[in-house]
């Protein structure tokens, strides 16, 4: 035979298209040509497949050979094309049988002895081998990621030549069957740890309940970020597919993040735009992406470059983020909730008429001028976090600890998944309408709230999300004059 056809995968943002891997032999001068838009990594592997199936103890036919990467518009880049490409010239050379790879795919870089080299983003690759029920081969390295896909057939292996003997049926491979189990998640932080700021924690609840966006303001030291930290301690665990849509941004990121943990993002004052969304010539994804499903913590908010604060705009609204390239548009989703801590003024102690400030009226406008007011509308808890007393301190009374208040948030959030399939915080008005319904007491409150306020539609909505997680963490049906109540004393939006 003098054609083969290998499946293999490329990546395109957080997809993996099927590619397949066309090899012709024909009569001609000894060469080697790859159309198909292939990248340098892709260009340059036939000089290691040729080292590699001479060192596996195979011929590298020295004949005319013309190696096609379908679909041809797709641009294909990186060294995984390595053993889908050796394995598509030994079958066209007739080395090895036809028709026995049909229903598996390859990804793998190849040294020039023939060993597997691990490759990025086997997690994307695997999912979506397994959505057409192919088979996968791949390197020893990269099985244990793919093998948390508990309906895929992983064949793992180190060798070219291990491979070709699985198929020339002289030495078989045996399947890898999941390696995940099951395990009691464990927390860095406590919310135990939090002395006194009653007002703060009961915020940082009804947050995580309802995945709303807080922002905490307070002098230094009164411990806004210890609050922040404490957050993922209280919300519900992912579930599996959650945990295979994290991993699988992490694989394609190609960063580390314990499997079944929820993203804690919180990147320095410092970072550019491109950094909390995500690009560059590949797009890959930024920091907004990488907490999707968990939480994008930004301490010193004002710090931020206002340029990098307003990108987050778009995101918070649609809970994904279009990258435009020229030649390809790729969307990475942004499912996060924004956590944000601030001081009151440059020097930090503008709070309660402090005498240790000296900022001067102009300073500290400019200061707080830094956060847009569209960015301010679109958090919807701003807590004020005083100064603790010695007193709050030394107070060694016994207080909640995170798994007593996630108890409670997990029963209110499984609420809201029963009710209207997602949480309280993706409530779209009209279906405010229905399951954020306000009897004639509340209309009058929040009326008057409004005018005294000025709140915008989007604050409206945004107060009324609010209270419609503080009515479910109380077991309500139904949103009550007190619960309305407390959720507009989290709408001061004054900085």
């Amino acid at each position: 035979m003098s054609f083969a056809k290998i499946y293999t995968r490329g990546l395109l943002g957080l997809h993996a298209p099927l590619i397949e891997v066309e090899v012709h032999v024909s009569q001609g001068l000894p060469s080697l040509t790859i159309v198909g838009l292939p990248e340098a990594a892709v260009r340059e592997s036939k000089d290691r497949v040729r080292s590699a199936i001479i060192n596996s103890g195979f011929l590298f036919p020295t004949k005319r050979l013309t190696i096609n990467l379908a679909p041809a518009d797709l641009p294909k880049d990186g060294s995984r094309l390595d053993l889908p490409i050796a394995l598509g010239i030994l079958i066209a050379s007739g080395q090895l049988p036809e028709n026995a790879t049909d229903d598996f795919e390859f990804i793998g870089e190849l040294a020039l002895d023939g060993h597997l080299r691990p490759v990025t983003s086997t997690l994307t690759i695997a999912m979506a081998c397994q959505s057409i029920g192919h088979r996968l081969m791949l390197p020893q390295a990269n099985a244990e990621e793919a093998s948390q896909l508990v309906n895929l057939e992983v064949f793992a292996t180190t060798h070219l030549k291990q491979v070709c003997e699985h198929f020339l049926e002289t030495h078989k491979i045996e399947a890898s069957t999941s390696q995940t189990s099951k395990q009691e998640q464990h927390y860095k932080f406590d919310l135990i740890d939090v002395k006194g700021q009653l007002r703060p924690r009961r915020a940082l609840e009804i947050a995580a309940a309802g995945g709303h966006s807080i922002l905490f303001k307070g002098p230094p030291g009164t411990g806004k970020t210890l609050l922040a930290s404490r957050l993922p301690s209280i919300l519900p665990p992912l579930n599996a597919q959650e945990n295979l849509e994290v991993a699988s941004i992490y694989s394609i990121a190609n960063t580390q993040h314990p499997f079944g943990h929820r993203p804690f993002r919180a990147p320095h004052h410092t970072a550019s735009a491109v950094a909390l969304v995500g690009g560059g010539s590949h797009p890959k994804p930024g920091e907004i992406t990488l907490a999707h499903l968990g939480i994008l913590f930004l301490d010193e908010l004002p710090e931020f470059d206002r340029k990098v604060l307003e990108v987050l705009r778009q995101p918070l609204e649609a809970k994904e983020i279009v990258i435009s390239r020229a030649s390809r548009q790729i969307t990475f989703p942004a499912n996060f909730q924004l956590v944000a801590a601030m001081n009151p003024c440059p020097c930090g102690y503008a709070f309660n008429q402090d005498s240790r400030c000296q900022c001067s009226a102009e300073s500290i406008k400019r200061y707080r001028n830094r956060i847009s007011g569209p960015l301010l509308d679109r958090i919807d808890l701003h807590i004020d976090v005083p100064p603790l007393k010695a007193q709050e301190l030394q107070d060694n009374a016994p207080v909640e600890n995170s798994a007593t208040v996630r108890e409670r948030v997990t029963l209110a959030y499984h609420l809201q998944i029963q009710r209207q399939g997602y949480l309280n915080q993706g409530l779209s008005p009209q279906q405010l309408e229905v399951h954020a319904n306000l009897d004639e007491s509340s209309k009058k409150i929040i009326e008057m709230a409004q005018q005294r306020l000025n709140l915008s539609a989007r604050a409206y909505h945004r107060v009324l999300r609010v209270a419609r997680t503080i009515a479910d963490l109380s077991q309500s049906a139904e949103i009550q004059s007190p619960h309305l109540t407390e959720a507009l004393s989290y709408r001061n939006n004054e900085t």
